[in-house]
């Protein structure tokens, strides 16, 4: 096959096959608390802190002014003292109003005229302004380029989840997030479930052994449709995209990356390795904007002949749930605070403390708020942490599965690390975005007519 620079999603579909370009090989290895281990007692918690250290203030600067970064922005000022928010970037004028709104209504902040910049360059002004640390929440397409410019600017990173939408992203974030380490700057990411500790306990005890060995998993999330913007005739091709970003393949990387991730994340955290391979399908029913499927199955083998099965689905009005379960030779784990033996009896199960009660020592914080108390702390006490590389590869997992299901082709977990894949424009204007059409990816190829004998 001839090699692209830069293959849209459509070339993909039409040729049905991954491009490689050799930059990166291989599974990488996870650090030693990542391996599945049989002695009781061998993995240990790690410290988690209420509240971060004093220290100097700490600044930092908000990219990405809707819900979900406003929330961030809060949450890293209740991470600890002397800390504050003193830039925002956003490319749309009335996002970064009502975040700077919030901010002043919630927590009395107010952000200087001089440090609020609007534009698809704004990332690069907030970064420039005198900020320590920046938050890093726009729509997933653009986080590559914003990790890349923090590293190079020296600043420590809060990222949201995922880190990218295609292999040629996922690559430049590993890079920037290695060159962070030799820098010493600290990156977490927004998977809250490696921080929450009832799901710490719960693995644990399973890599510890009390139920077997894993051997396999089973991870659905199934709930409600997101929200949409039908397009208003005054939104250039951009500005319609952006505004209802979570339907747009290009901007979140469909559900199965934006959202799935969470629970795919656990079944890695788990398992301390990758897929060799995925198979999958899934479709389309209800979505009315967008070129995204509604639902995903994907079945994920690893080299050792284990399989784990993922489900997702976005649709209103069907049955609900969300399974992170781990399967063990003497039983199974809900990975949110059960163990199971294999009768289905619960043998073990995380204390849930009630409101009256005080004590701490089982109490589990908001996790969206522990990320920056851990993230604080780091930097305070100058032992950097790096979440970056496990995010990377969590966001490929769910990359591999999209393409497996969107061509109905198995893709190897070598194809899809070395993909050449790049999704969206090369350029940001408000006006047309060329070769982007609203499509939604088909499987396979039409029936042809038969007849009969």
């Amino acid at each position: 096959m001839e090699k692209k620079t830069f293959l849209s999603r459509r070339n993909f579909l039409k040729e049905s096959t991954v491009g490689s370009i050799g930059l990166i090989g291989g599974i990488p290895l996870i650090n030693a608390c990542t391996s599945q281990k049989n002695d009781k007692d061998d993995i240990k918690l790690p410290q988690l802190l209420d509240q971060a250290p004093d220290g100097k203030i700490l600044k930092a600067g908000l990219i990405g002014c809707g819900g979900r970064g406003t929330g961030a922005a809060i949450n890293f000022l209740d991470a600890g003292p002397n800390l504050q928010i003193v830039a925002l970037g956003d490319v749309f004028q009335d996002k970064l109003d009502s975040c700077r709104e919030i901010l002043k209504k919630e927590r009395n902040v107010e952000i200087a005229d001089e440090n609020c910049f609007v534009g698809f360059d704004s990332y690069q002004k907030v970064i420039d302004s005198g900020i320590d640390v920046v938050l890093l929440c726009t729509p997933p397409h653009f986080r590559p380029a914003h990790v890349e410019a923090s590293v190079d600017a020296k600043k420590h990173i809060f990222m949201e989840k995922p880190i990218a939408v295609d292999p040629f992203g996922v690559r430049k974030v590993l890079a920037a997030v290695k060159r962070a380490k030799t820098l010493n700057l600290s990156i977490v990411s927004g998977t809250i479930r490696r921080v929450q500790k009832d799901y710490l306990e719960t693995r644990r005890r399973v890599l510890n052994g009390e139920i077997g060995e894993i051997n396999g998993a089973h991870i659905i999330r199934n709930g409600g449709a997101l929200w949409f913007r039908n397009r208003k005739p005054e939104w250039s091709d951009m500005e319609y995209m952006l505004r209802n970003w979570v339907n747009f393949c290009w901007l979140s990387g469909d559900h199965i990356t934006e959202q799935f991730i969470h629970e795919i994340d656990v079944m890695n955290w788990y398992m301390g390795k990758y897929p060799v391979k995925a198979s999958g399908w899934g479709g389309r029913q209800r979505r009315v904007t967008g070129d995204q499927y509604d639902f995903f199955s994907i079945e994920y083998l690893y080299e050792n002949g284990m399989r784990t099965h993922c489900a997702a689905r976005q649709i209103d009005g069907c049955s609900n749930e969300k399974v992170e379960q781990i399967n063990c030779t003497n039983g199974y784990a809900d990975a949110s605070g059960k163990l199971f033996d294999k009768k289905g009896n619960v043998i073990w199960e995380y204390p849930r403390l009630d409101e009256k009660e005080s004590s701490t020592e089982w109490n589990v914080k908001d996790p969206y708020e522990q990320e920056h108390v851990n993230l604080v702390s780091a930097i305070r006490t100058g032992k950097a942490i790096n979440d970056g590389e496990d995010q990377a590869y969590s966001t490929l997992v769910t990359i591999m599965g999209r393409i497996a299901a969107y061509t109905g082709k198995d893709i190897t977990w070598d194809e899809i690390l070395n993909s050449d894949i790049y999704l969206g424009p090369k350029t940001y204007v408000m006006g047309p975005v060329a070769n982007i059409p609203e499509t939604i990816p088909i499987a396979g190829i039409p029936n042809k007519e038969t007849t009969a004998d």
